[in-house]
């Protein structure tokens, strides 16, 4: 067994079982209904499948070694890493309107909006992993092949080039997020008259967490989305696990970062698991905008 294999179906093991349990509580508790969590349970159902892809790639490569199920578990992971990406994009967009638009955010048209990201969100990233499967791969053609086989150069290019974008729009929207949350935090202190120092640590607060959430996710695929482009398929495989790896563990912290920290899920993952609700615990209801 390949070590790195392993990990990688270990990865697989844990993102699964981490956004399972999200999305069986969004599923269970009528009240997360909210668009917020619609796209968080966009993302973790993408979490989930490429969890499931990593597993099904371990079991088929060590005992069903076929090319064309090689070809259908490869196109189920670029498909399910592409959705979790396109989700993370539009809980960013979404958070971006809730503070620009916050008057009309509950409005019908909010729900459409949503409901319109997810759709293209889905249907692109089922596109790109249907490409393998229908042609674009280098079983033919072995010197055509990308440090991601079967998959070929030009077809990672597409995909890295498509993070690179979603990671500059990503980082444009979290940069006016962080303007809103400032100014708002700012025209609060002055309606008091004087600037408290509350007014400081929640703003640093916010900041901070925006530079989390988007670290992360840089720290997770920037390495393989790069050498995905630069890289040559004659160099060491360790090379190509040694930057999926990390881009893995994006999905094993997604859940944490976006579901697991908010109270309403606190609270749904109680009733769900003890079967009641301590009334004398108070639970706050996190906003759309709440980072």
């Amino acid at each position: 067994l390949n070590p790195w294999d392993v990990m990688l179906c270990v990865s697989g093991t844990a993102i699964a079982c981490e956004n399972a349990l999200v999305v069986a509580i969004i599923c269970y508790s009528p009240a997360l209904r909210t668009p917020m969590f619609v796209l968080v349970g966009s993302l973790a159902t993408a979490d989930l499948l490429a969890g499931l892809g990593l597993i099904l790639n371990f079991v088929f490569h060590y005992v069903i070694r076929s090319e064309t199920v090689n070809l259908l578990t490869v196109g189920f992971l670029v498909a399910s890493f592409a959705a979790s990406v396109s989700s993370l994009l539009a809980i960013t967009v979404d958070r971006y309107l809730s503070l620009y638009n916050a008057l009309t955010y509950y409005s019908e048209r909010t729900v459409l909006c949503i409901h319109t990201m997810l759709a293209g969100a889905w249907g692109v990233s089922l596109c790109l992993g249907l490409l393998p499967v229908l042609g674009w791969n280098c079983l033919q053609d072995r010197t055509s092949c990308s440090v991601v086989r079967p998959l070929t150069k030009s077809n990672v290019t597409l995909l890295s080039a498509s993070f690179f974008l979603i990671f500059l729009i990503m980082l444009h929207l979290y940069i006016e997020i962080c303007k809103i949350v400032c100014r708002h935090a700012h025209q609060i202190a002055l309606q008091q008259h004087f600037l408290t120092a509350s007014h400081y640590v929640t703003t640093k607060k916010g900041v901070s967490t925006l530079a989390i959430i988007l670290g992360t996710f840089g720290a997770s695929w920037l390495p393989f989305a790069i050498y995905c482009v630069v890289g040559d398929p004659d160099y060491p495989a360790v090379y190509t696990y040694a930057t999926l790896l990390p881009a893995t563990y994006n999905s094993m912290i997604n859940p944490i970062i976006y579901a697991y920290r908010n109270q309403e899920i606190q609270r749904s993952m109680w009733v769900l698991f003890c079967g009641c609700f301590q009334a004398k615990v108070s639970f706050r209801s996190r906003s759309p905008s709440d980072v």
